[in-house]
């Protein structure tokens, strides 16, 4: 791998905002490791990439399950580098059960699984990388974890609202090594995560949301800020988005 090269990982890279954030990353020339549970969502993804100009690496990777270092040590010995430039953690799940009324304490434990450990294991996993190259992380919350939306659910809401600490932590701890992590609390945002609502919005409410690559865009603002500037929170929303 050439020494500039820039790599960078994305977890939930098969759809949505992660499929956006790889395509976005590609467009600067970087190597981007894709993960996803998914291998053909990932494989499409891929084609985005080197269409875009980026060298993708595919390593399948459920965040709920499999082991972050295990994963992390492919792609070292894929790049020829421990290095991690960028991380952007987007792997995310809900469930269309969301009230304490009908809610299932599995459905509850599986959604705080992947939304919170799984980036806590991912990052855990990251940081050596990070450190090494001065990286920027980006841990992709929601809205619904910075002020309260109850339509969001009760374990989609508590393990997104979790993420803040996470982020704080290492913006406290991490910064003697250059590391950077921003939490990016996007609206509502017209993907295929929406098919885990109760009731899926139809197209002319989708046409008033967030794209993927909106969120993409705000992604790359922390990643491309200059390396004394720490981008720590940023909450993006459709203008239409309401309060509650």
């Amino acid at each position: 791998m050439n020494s500039d090269t820039r790599v960078a990982w994305v977890t939930g890279a098969g759809s949505g905002v992660g499929r956006a954030c790889a395509t976005a990353l590609a467009e600067q020339g970087w190597t981007v490791a894709l993960s996803g549970r998914r291998a053909p969502e990932l494989a499409e993804t891929a084609g985005l990439v080197r269409a875009a100009g980026g060298t993708p690496i595919e390593v399948p990777f459920d965040v709920a399950a499999d082991d972050a270092r295990d994963l992390v040590e492919s792609i070292a010995a894929a790049t020829g580098t421990d290095r991690l430039d960028a991380v952007i953690l987007c792997a995310g799940s809900n469930t269309p059960r969301r009230s304490w009324s009908d809610q299932s304490m599995a459905e509850f434990a599986a959604v705080v699984q992947t939304n919170l450990l799984g980036v806590v294991r991912s990052t855990d996993a990251a940081l050596p990388g990070l450190r090494s190259a001065s990286g920027v992380l980006v841990v992709v919350s929601s809205i619904a974890g910075w002020r309260p939306s109850p339509g969001a659910g009760v374990a989609y809401s508590a393990s997104k609202a979790a993420l803040a600490p996470v982020v704080r932590t290492i913006n406290d701890q991490e910064a003697d090594s250059g590391v950077r992590a921003t939490l990016l609390c996007p609206g509502d945002i017209d993907s295929d995560f929406l098919s885990q609502r109760p009731v899926v919005p139809g197209a002319a409410a989708r046409s008033a949301m967030l794209a993927p690559s909106d969120v993409a865009r705000s992604a790359m603002f922390a990643i491309d800020a200059p390396r004394h500037v720490r981008i720590d929170e940023l909450v993006i929303s459709p203008l239409s988005q309401r309060s509650f």
